[in-house]
């Protein structure tokens, strides 16, 4: 559909940076089929650790990729990212498609270039988590201070280059709330893909609980180090990223740390786990429907995505982000997990799912250029 609309369009796809496969990258997979022959634009990419489908694509990255460090540290270069956006040229191009949660949706472009943009959230990081990622106790005072210091200017940024967006998408009612709060716009919500094809549930349990993402401030890895340091109970984490070192020079005996896994190792892990631990504030949280699509339960803070994609059918909420709430919450699954019916988990997953993803975006994107074009 969308192959036959935009043929002989010249299509640029934009993400923030391309290190890993995880929410964010996962819908960008689906861009990149929907538009193989088009260019991928990112702050940086370390290659190999990507899809097969993402690394087939032309990537062409900024001018952080070659800093000291710039893959490895490439956090430490926030400041220079809204500078690093604005640097590629999109002159020869029909349609600018931006997978946003840090700065692809600044891009600058002419009024040749029509951009619609999925907003996985405003950057986080300077708006309502801003304490969670620079005012822990473990943060140093020179980022303390150097991310006080640049807070307005990437707020006011931020909020300025929503101007540059025709058309808003974005992945939860939560996230459509906060793009009208902080840049004045509205957005269509498209739910973002879960392989439903892949994640299916097992004929096991054991007595571990799992957690699965990236060691990113926001997912509050630590808060589940913690609880489980307490319940003395089993807990196995997948993933890795910035808060990893911490993490693991705080955890007792009976938290496992697996690092990056293999999609069938994920699955085994899924399938046996008793529960799912998501204790942090997600914008939309695709591990929670994965876990659920194998007929996992998932213990999740009340806040977020969390309350679109769990209901209590399918998992115990607990309401504040404190080790004694989920501690509380932890015992409460240790009495009910067995309770949770198959029939609970079909439900909540059918609004869910990859084709319905890619059909959407397929639409949207269409939709949105024709009516575009109509208006030039």
């Amino acid at each position: 559909m969308t192959a036959t609309l935009l043929a002989g369009c010249k299509v640029a796809l934009v993400h923030d940076w391309l290190n890993g496969m995880r929410g964010g990258e996962k819908c960008l997979e689906v861009l990149c089929e929907l538009f193989p022959e088009a260019d991928l634009f990112t702050l940086i990419h370390q290659k190999g650790a990507l899809s097969d489908t993402i690394e087939s694509m032309p990537i062409r990255t900024s001018f952080v990729q070659r800093l000291p460090f710039g893959i490895k540290k490439y956090r430490h270069y926030l400041p220079l990212f809204p500078i690093a956006i604005e640097q590629f040229d999109f002159s020869d191009y029909d349609l600018i498609v931006s997978s946003s949660h840090c700065v692809a949706k600044g891009v600058k472009h002419d009024d040749s270039v029509y951009h619609i943009s999925y907003v996985h959230a405003p950057m986080r990081y300077v708006w309502e988590q801003f304490d969670t990622y620079f005012r822990q106790p473990r943060t140093s005072l020179p980022v303390r201070i150097g991310a006080e210091l640049m807070r307005p200017y990437l707020r006011r940024w931020d909020r300025n280059t929503a101007k540059r967006v025709d058309t808003f998408l974005c992945n939860s009612r939560n996230i459509r709330n906060k793009i009208l709060e902080y840049y004045g716009r509205e957005s269509q919500v498209i739910y973002p893909p879960v392989d439903l094809s892949h994640f299916k549930p097992g004929k096991t349990k054991e007595n571990y609980y799992l957690m699965v993402g990236a060691f990113a401030p926001n997912k509050r890895v630590d808060l589940a180090v913690e609880a489980f340091n307490r319940l003395k109970l089993p807990l196995i984490i997948s993933g890795s990223g910035q808060d990893e070192e911490y993490c693991r020079s705080i955890a007792g005996d009976n938290i496992e740390f697996l690092g990056a896994l293999s999609n069938e190792k994920l699955l085994e892990l899924y399938q046996q786990a008793r529960a799912l631990v998501f204790p942090g504030e997600d914008d939309f949280g695709i591990t929670p429907l994965e876990a659920q699509a194998c007929y996992t339960p998932v213990i999740a803070f009340a806040s977020g995505g969390a309350m679109e994609t769990i209901t209590e059918q399918t998992g115990v909420f607990f309401a504040e982000q404190k080790v004694d709430a989920l501690c509380a919450a932890v015992e409460v699954m240790e009495q009910s997990w067995k309770s949770f019916a198959p029939e609970a988990f079909r439900r909540q997953m059918s609004r869910f799912g990859r084709g319905n993803y890619k059909d959407q975006m397929a639409h949207a994107v269409e939709y949105g250029y024709r009516q575009w074009k109509a208006g030039l």
